[in-house]
């Protein structure tokens, strides 16, 4: 497997991760997606909402890259978060049709990367606003990395509450 066929694998994997995740939350009432869970967001609410955020920083600064990827321009319509511990939705039902169009959007651009994409460096700024300047498929490593280590704990807190998300496992969806 090639760099561009890892990378559109792991878009592939976010989206049936999250469709698996939001299913599951979805059996839970508002109040038990809220509850404090004394995770590092809190809640389970707080800790999807904490991922969407994130994801969307990163895609807003990969829109940035010289190549000028096209599949990201709908992320012009959206703001950047400035907190990335903020509940920018506060039901489970809004933040799954949000996250649904975000990861169509992540499959649909991963899709679209050319494998000279990955070897140039992406200049941005951090949350802080200190410029930086990273290798982009490292970049796009840490963006995977990200989502999975964060369902993770997403599957703990579900689990706690009763909920079993089922198979979590990349291996599914490799032929």
């Amino acid at each position: 497997m090639n760099r561009i066929e890892h990378i559109a694998l792991m878009a592939n994997y976010n989206q049936w991760m999250n469709r698996k995740v939001y299913q599951a939350a979805g059996t839970l009432t508002d109040a038990q997606l809220a509850t404090d869970r004394q995770a590092f967001f809190s809640s389970i609410l707080g800790t999807l909402n904490h991922l969407t955020l994130g994801d969307t920083v990163w895609l807003k600064r990969f829109s940035q890259h010289p190549v000028g990827f096209t599949a990201l321009a709908p992320l012009s319509a959206i703001a950047t978060p400035t907190d990335l511990k903020q509940l920018a939705f506060a039901d489970i039902r809004a933040l799954s049709a949000h996250r649904a169009r975000l990861d169509q959007l992540i499959v649909e651009w991963a899709h679209s990367l050319r494998e000279p994409d990955l070897d140039q460096h992406l200049c941005y700024h951090t949350m802080r606003g200190v410029a930086d300047s990273k290798p982009f498929f490292g970049l796009l490593v840490h963006f995977f990395n990200h989502q999975t280590h964060h369902r993770g704990q997403v599957t703990t807190l579900l689990t706690q509450a009763g909920v079993d998300v089922g198979d979590t496992d990349l291996l599914a969806l490799i032929d």
